[in-house]
């Protein structure tokens, strides 16, 4: 009865130092992404967008309350008007 020489199997050894020299020519490195400008401001605009989506239009608490004051006669006065007037304006910057 004939052993294997050493107890290798000599095709064992062959396909082992093949495997073993194509693992060494791929070199770990670290991987990495680059975002371009655009897809920066595309993200930020759709996150701003989920954000005024998820914003209710109407403050109704506010509403209510100025539907309670404009009930009161003594509260349409020119004083009042001349200042909600003046907010107005200097919210659209003039």
């Amino acid at each position: 009865m004939v052993d294997k020489i050493g107890g290798i199997n000599p095709l064992n050894n062959i396909q082992n130092t093949r495997r073993t020299n194509a693992a060494s020519r791929y070199s770990a490195s670290s991987d990495s992404i680059s975002v371009s400008e655009e897809a920066q401001k595309m993200a930020e605009s759709y996150y701003l967008k989920t954000i005024a989506d998820e914003t209710p239009d109407v403050r109704a608490d506010l509403v209510a309350q100025v539907k309670e004051k404009i009930k009161d006669p003594n509260y349409l006065n020119p004083e009042n008007i001349s200042s909600a007037a003046s907010r107005i304006m200097a919210d659209f910057g003039l």
